[in-house]
């Protein structure tokens, strides 16, 4: 016999939503509407938190090592998608920031009976991956209960690893196994139990800012713009050229010939215009400043 889980707030039913099944479609999404409203005001009050672990996170990324996130279900495929951007948006190795979920790639798209219940699994993706001291794990999962994660962040302790969890409830046995725990706690939702809403949405938005905040503590940003995007199709192309134009004040037919001579890569070219260099050289100068951009054009 399955134990029940406890009342989780996750897993109530709200009496304003009881009657959805009889509602015009108007009223509906209202209603959701008004509910996943909430959800920012839930993520302020978890900030504290959110940066402890970012600047924690951060510390170690310089250091050299890896961001990993670690979810099953719903939790897992958001992490899985916020470790994907991060190559496109920032420039980044794919094995810098990765995406582990229960059940493996499978289970991006279809469930895969049992394996959030393996805290086992869990752990042996852990020592897969080899995660050691410098690396950061951080756990997602809604009701802060899947033992798939609270393994993985159980041997990623033992492993030296910072551990994070990101859950929606209040005491969760996530945040008693992570070193930094946040709790966005966005109460019952619309659907009960279905925390691909609020709580999918609360949890996308925190791991929004762990990449983002860490990638800019990294100096992977200049300013507010993706200075290390590729230009690897036309959109991104001309982002790239107008990025270039907008930094140096360069004409756009200049800053075109310097991101076309530094195959694609934005900060190069500034660089090159910058300082007068051809792409070799600039990339010298971009490696001896620690690959920031602000750096390098002050240096």
């Amino acid at each position: 016999m399955i134990d029940p889980l406890p009342e989780l707030a996750t897993e109530q039913s709200d009496p304003r939503y009881s009657q959805i099944d009889r509602l015009p479609t108007d009223q509906i999404a209202r209603l959701m509407n008004q509910a996943d409203a909430a959800v920012p005001a839930a993520v302020a009050v978890a900030i504290p938190e959110i940066s402890a672990a970012i600047d924690a996170i951060s510390t170690r990324m310089r250091a050299g090592g890896r961001l990993m996130y670690v979810g099953a279900g719903t939790s897992g495929r958001l992490a899985v998608l916020d470790a994907s951007e991060c190559p496109p948006t920032f420039g980044t190795d794919p094995e810098l920031v990765r995406g582990v979920i229960a059940g493996g790639p499978d289970a991006l798209t279809r469930s895969v009976e049992g394996a959030e219940d393996d805290a086992e699994g869990g752990a042996a993706e852990m020592a897969r991956l080899e995660v050691g001291p410098l690396d950061s794990v951080v756990g997602v999962s809604a009701s802060g209960q899947a033992p798939f994660v609270v393994g993985a962040l159980e041997e990623a302790a033992g492993r030296g690893a910072l551990t994070v969890g990101l859950s929606c409830n209040h005491g969760a046995p996530l945040s008693a196994a992570a070193e930094h725990a946040i709790e966005v706690v966005v109460g019952p939702e619309v659907v009960a139990g279905s925390t691909r809403l609020k709580a999918g949405t609360a949890q996308k938005l925190v791991l929004n800012m762990i990449s983002t905040i860490s990638m800019v503590r990294l100096g992977r940003t200049y300013g507010n713009r993706m200075i290390e995007m590729s230009a690897m199709n036309n959109k991104l192309a001309d982002r790239a050229i107008r990025m270039v134009s907008d930094i140096t004040g360069a004409d756009r037919e200049t800053a075109a010939r310097a991101v076309d001579a530094a195959d694609g890569q934005a900060k190069t070219a500034v660089v090159m215009i910058q300082h007068g260099l051809d792409a070799e050289g600039a990339r010298a100068l971009l490696e001896s400043h620690g690959e920031r951009l602000s750096d390098a054009l002050s240096g």
